[in-house]
């Protein structure tokens, strides 16, 4: 057992499922292990709370949080392919480096946990920060149990950016691993330095266990139930994915500053430079997560408001 990547866990006398709260995946944005460990003072205070399965805290890249960098070598979730976890299953794991390293121990951990505790299904809560201010949201994996298990987190939902982005935690977790049914959704709890994005981030690990059927309302109160809602009501429901703008090492991308998510756009408004020149928005829409870091492969998303 992995001990310095164990935030925390905890075990109910009642089956059920397996809850992983996962953190820290990229180094620069600590809010998320803050969270968790807020999460597992708080559960403390509560010894005989009725509890159905088993809640387990992790960080994932633990050099990337020591360096307080997004990664070290490689974008750690922008790499958990069948292909890569393939290979480095199949390596020493002394010989690993890095991000490849950071994977396998984190990948060997979960293993280690769903054989341990032989959960009913996996439930995958990724918590990120952005380098922009502005909204929160959750991004579901693409199958409908996922999307459904998101509408209880009382925050926006941004559709399709699973699909497109290869190489994350929900794409590779969801809607199957390791024999296990698996629910996956990512939270993004707000700016990386904002200290609001620590408490909504509890907030949410705490709905996602009352979804799950972990703990229910009258045992477990939500006090920061309201910074959820408070963001929420200024934002779409649900929004889904237009393009995103991907970035190279070397391009000199450079974010126009004062981007916030979900901001308006117009088509063709100059959003940013590279070494090419001015970038256009393509398109009308909501830009999120423009890059406002030095590392990071995606510059901005641009969205709009899905209606059915």
């Amino acid at each position: 057992m992995q001990t310095e990547r164990i935030v925390g866990r905890y075990s109910g006398r009642e089956k059920g499922p397996l809850f992983i709260c996962l953190a820290g995946v990229h180094g620069n944005e600590p809010a998320g292990v803050l969270a968790i460990e807020r999460f597992f003072r708080d559960l403390a205070t509560f010894p005989d709370i009725p509890f159905r399965g088993t809640v387990l805290g992790l960080k994932g890249n633990l050099a990337a949080l020591k360096a307080g960098t997004r990664f070290i070598g490689r974008d750690l979730n922008r790499m958990i392919t069948p292909d890569i976890v393939g290979r480095i299953s199949e390596i020493p794991k002394d010989s690993l480096r890095e991000e490849y390293l950071q994977l396998r121990e984190l990948l060997d951990q979960v293993h280690e946990e769903l054989e341990r505790s032989r959960p009913q299904e996996l439930i995958l809560l990724d918590i990120h920060t952005t380098s922009a201010d502005g909204g929160i949201f959750s991004i579901p994996a693409e199958n409908i149990e996922s999307q459904k298990l998101a509408l209880h987190f009382h925050v926006p939902i941004v559709r399709g950016m699973s699909r497109e982005l290869e190489g994350t935690s929900l794409s590779y977790f969801a809607p199957e691993f390791a024999g296990f049914p698996c629910r996956a959704v990512a939270f993004e709890a707000g700016q990386n330095d904002d200290p609001k994005s620590e408490l909504r981030s509890v907030a949410v690990i705490i709905n996602g266990l009352k979804a799950a059927g972990c703990i229910s309302d009258a045992d477990f109160p939500n006090e920061w139930e309201h910074l959820l809602l408070e963001y929420a009501s200024r934002l779409p429901a649900i929004s889904e994915l237009i393009c995103v703008h991907p970035v190279n090492p070397g391009d000199g991308f450079a974010m126009k500053p004062g981007y916030r998510n979900f901001q308006p756009v117009r088509k063709g408004e100059h959003l940013a430079d590279d070494k090419k020149g001015p970038i256009l928005a393509p398109v009308e829409g909501m830009i999120l997560m423009p890059l406002y870091q030095s590392q990071g492969s995606n510059g901005f998303f641009l969205v709009r408001e899905f209606t059915a």
